[in-house]
């Protein structure tokens, strides 16, 4: 298919868009360029190829972008919390308003399937003990969370037997990826631990989170384009696997155990009140040809890999472009983007 992919440059899309390539989609990348100073590594294992690339914000696409494409898959929106929080209506804004806005410019082209990254934040605080299903009530925290259910919301209902719109769950993404994160959860144990040899947490790391390797949301996301119509219209999947639902103090312990000699150390109990565990059957079942291929453990041994092999230091990992909010923050303090997240050139 000819595909529009937004957020090309990102954590997950730079290694979407070859992912899909090698599947013989024909791809088409938009991307603001917020992250572009940030490349850790190169793998052309990883990252064979680059897609051609519309320099655009998701606010400003039009309906020529969308000419013959036949699928859109949204990845591009502030993309977690903290940087949700930072500025709360521009997330309403730019993850809500805009996604809605980019999806029914995708219907009215004629485009059949829009595949729309939400995430398992949308459960927020679980009181129950069970693991949250599809079909559990979502809880939103943040700005960021928020905005996710709103746009399940709103572009469900326009499903009809010409648009099928799907929305992928994502766990807590962890791995390696040339456009890296430090801001998330594994990564970021990985990075301290790569570079100082301890992890000092903050908190008592009570709280539950879900994980998924990067590459298994480039599968998901490959299976629901591949998929027959009447397994994904309109249809939520929480991604990710089982076994890795995880506390953050066993996160943190699975690292300390992949660099040798790791001090790991726990605080008191913190005052992030996110803690769900998600149950994740459904995509399993009913997702044709879809399976987890990494955990938590094999992760952190990719990043410990990688790691090694590049050198990384501790000025590396603690560079901005590395941080969403920290480049979000640098590019409006020089000037570049204005109050609104526009590039001002």
């Amino acid at each position: 298919m000819k595909l529009l992919v937004t957020g090309v440059e990102g954590y997950i899309g730079c290694l979407l868009a070859p992912y899909l390539q090698a599947r013989g989609h024909d791809i088409l990348g938009v991307d603001t360029g917020y992250y572009r100073d940030g490349w850790l590594f190169s793998d052309r294992t990883l990252v064979p190829c680059f897609p051609r690339t519309v320099n655009c914000d998701i606010r400003e696409i039009q309906p020529e972008h969308l000419r013959g494409v036949e699928a859109v898959v949204h990845l591009a929106e502030l993309s977690n919390d903290p940087l949700g929080e930072n500025v709360p209506e521009l997330t309403f804004q730019i993850n809500h308003q805009a996604s809605v806005r980019l999806a029914g410019l995708a219907k009215a082209a004629g485009v059949k399937r829009f595949v729309y990254t939400s995430s398992c934040s949308v459960y927020g605080v679980a009181d129950d003990a069970e693991p949250m299903t599809e079909r559990s009530p979502v809880n939103p925290q943040t700005a960021y969370a928020k905005c996710k259910t709103l746009v399940e919301r709103d572009v469900g209902a326009m499903a009809s037997p010409d648009f099928s719109p799907a929305f992928l769950r994502n766990a807590t993404a962890y791995g390696a990826s040339p456009r890296m994160r430090f801001d998330i959860v594994l990564n970021n144990l990985c990075g301290v631990a790569a570079t100082s040899g301890k992890i000092a947490m903050t908190s008592d790391g009570t709280p539950w989170r879900p994980l998924v390797h990067v590459l298994d949301i480039c599968e998901a996301i490959a299976c629901v384009l591949d998929a027959p119509q009447d397994c994904i219209h309109g249809q939520i999947f929480n991604v990710g696997h089982d076994a890795d639902n995880f506390q953050v103090r066993e996160i943190a312990q699975i690292v300390a155990e992949v660099y040798p000699g790791c001090e790991l150390t726990f605080g008191p109990a913190g005052g992030d009140n996110r803690s769900y565990r998600v149950n994740f059957a459904k995509i399993h079942e009913q997702l044709p040809g879809f399976r987890c291929a990494w955990d938590a453990r094999k992760g952190a041994r990719q990043l410990h890999d990688v790691f090694e092999r590049i050198g990384i230091d501790r000025a590396t990992f603690d560079a901005r472009p590395f941080t969403r909010l920290k480049q979000l923050k640098y590019l409006i303090a020089s000037g570049q983007l204005d109050d609104r997240l526009f590039w001002r050139y």
